[in-house]
This record gives structure tokens, C-alpha cells and sequence, in this order.
């Protein structure tokens, strides 16, 4: 049976391969992204497919904005069956200049350099608020169409860093940790009134994020890059469809009772101690 499905961060790589997934079953999808002509665009993709998506604008930082952006979605769609928090991402003022911190960092008066000791409160914040509060808003506006329905679910989007924190990026990491940690308090809080809750943690995929940390202009990989790669496994980058299978299993009746999993889909990277 069709679905309403409503994505935040719609405008991303992954998150749009994931909207168009979910429309190819027959659902209708919301396209949620603080960048109304980026949603705009994939939902025109999906219905150029034969599929049925409108493009939102919201601000999943502002309540106001997503209650209005609900009233759209609800007057094309109806209730929000299912949601996906996919908006999140990182801050370079929240992050190190080094993996590690050693005694000569601190007399480095090149521009840009940073230590922990040099990381912006406003920076950590921001990352802080994009990827959880940027969780828990959304929840609270869309999730109170699902009380009491069947067939309801939500999906964050947490990351493999919330198992084993990555250098140079505790507010990220940090943040993660809090969606994966409260999306086991959402599936346990909301298991009563037939809203199951899980999140994927996605490991190391080339998007426009990531793209200049981990690959150099020429395609080759940076240091950073090369490190990933050795510690993955597969030894490879995710893809964006390799997302797919897990979203559709989380989100469907093959999974009517599961809740409160998160799900690593890194190639091994989680696994992996290094030796």
C-alpha cells in the first residue's frame, strides 16, 4: 500500500537515491531541504520516472518552518506515514587541523591551523544542532500524524563514527552518538502507539561534503583517503545505492518488529580492528 514519505535533506546524494528508491514502490514522497530548488529538482526526477514526489522548502533548525512545510506535505499527500532525518553534516570549525595533538601544535601561528584547543564553541553547535536537534524537530512535527496509525516508522540517519569516534571530528562524531542514542529512546518512547524507530550508519561515501577530504583533483586519494580505505574491508567507498536495501527493509513490513537498531552499512569499517 502507497505510503506518505517525507526525507529532510532531500537535496543530498544519498537522501535523494534513497527518495527515489522508495518512490520506484509506489509511494509518495515529500522532499524536505533547506534548498527549495534542490528538492524541487529531484522530485522532478521522480515524477519524470512515474513517480509521485513534490519538493518542500524547510529549515529543520526552525519548528515554524517545518509545521508549515507539514501543512504543504499534508494537503498533497495526506499524514506522513514515514519519516527519514537525512539532513546533517559537519563543520570545519568543529574540527582539528591533526589526528593527534603534540607539543609543537601549540606554537603553529598558520592561518587556519587548528587545535582542540582552538575549536569554535559556534562551530561545535552548529554541528551539534544540525544533526540532532535537526532530528528531533522534524520528529516532533511529523511523527504526530503516525500516532496510533500502522505501518509507521521513522529512519535516522546516524554514522558508523558514532560506534568508534574518527580524528579530527569530535563535534561530528559527538553528535552522531546522540542520534543513534536517541533513536533507541524514540523506538522505546514511541512503541505504544505503533511508530517503530531505527537509523542507518552509513560509513565512508564520496559525497559533495567529503569529496576535496578524501580525493584530490586528479581522482587520486588524499592521506586521509588512502587511511580509509585500509581500514575498510571491502576496501572501497560506499555507493549511494548501497543504502537502498536497508532503507527498504527498515521501512517496510519485513521489519514490522524491529525497532531501535541502528545499522552499520560501512564495508566492514566498524568491524575492523586494524590487524
Amino acid at each position: 500500500m502507497s505510503k506518505t514519505i517525507v526525507v529532510t535533506g532531500a537535496g543530498g546524494v544519498l537522501c535523494s537515491t534513497l527518495a527515489s528508491a522508495l518512490a520506484k514502490q509506489g509511494n509518495k514522497i515529500a522532499l524536505l531541504d533547506l534548498n527549495k530548488s534542490s528538492a524541487e529538482a529531484v522530485a522532478d526526477k521522480i515524477n519524470k520516472s512515474g513517480g509521485d514526489a513534490i519538493g518542500v522548502e524547510a529549515n529543520v533548525l526552525e519548528k515554524e518552518s517545518l509545521i508549515a512545510a507539514k501543512k504543504e506535505v499534508n494537503e498533497a499527500f495526506g499524514g506522513c506515514d514515514i519519516l527519514i532525518n537525512g539532513a546533517g553534516g559537519n563543520h570545519p570549525l568543529g574540527t582539528t587541523s591533526n589526528p593527534f595533538l603534540l607539543a609543537e601544535d601549540l606554537l603553529n601561528k598558520e592561518d587556519g591551523f587548528k587545535t582542540f584547543f582552538d575549536l569554535d564553541p559556534k562551530g561545535i553547535e552548529f554541528v551539534f544542532n544540525l544533526n540532532f536537534i535537526g532530528t528531533l524537530l522534524p520528529t516532533q512535527v511529523f511523527a504526530q500524524d503516525m500516532v496510533g496509525q500502522t505501518g509507521c516508522s521513522i529512519l535516522n540517519v546516524s554514522s558508523m563514527n558514532a560506534f568508534t569516534p574518527l580524528t579530527k571530528i569530535p563535534a561530528y562524531s559527538g553528535a552522531k552518538a546522540a542520534v543513534s542514542n536517541f533513536t533507541q529512546w524514540l523506538a522505546v518512547h514511541f512503541s505504544k502507539v505503533g511508530i517503530r524507530v531505527n537509523a542507518l550508519a552509513p560509513g565512508f561515501f564520496l559525497t559533495d561534503q567529503n569529496r576535496s577530504l578524501l580525493t584530490n583533483s586528479d581522482g587520486s586519494l588524499t592521506q586521509r583517503g588512502n587511511q580509509i580505505i585500509e581500514q575498510t574491508p571491502m576496501g572501497k567507498f560506499g555507493e549511494p545505492e548501497d543504502l537502498v536495501g536497508t532503507t527498504l527493509w527498515l521501512c517496510g513490513e519485513g521489519a514490522s518488529f524491529v525497532t531501535g537498531v541502528v545499522v552499520p552499512i560501512d564495508g566492514g569499517f566498524s568491524a575492523y580492528s586494524g590487524v
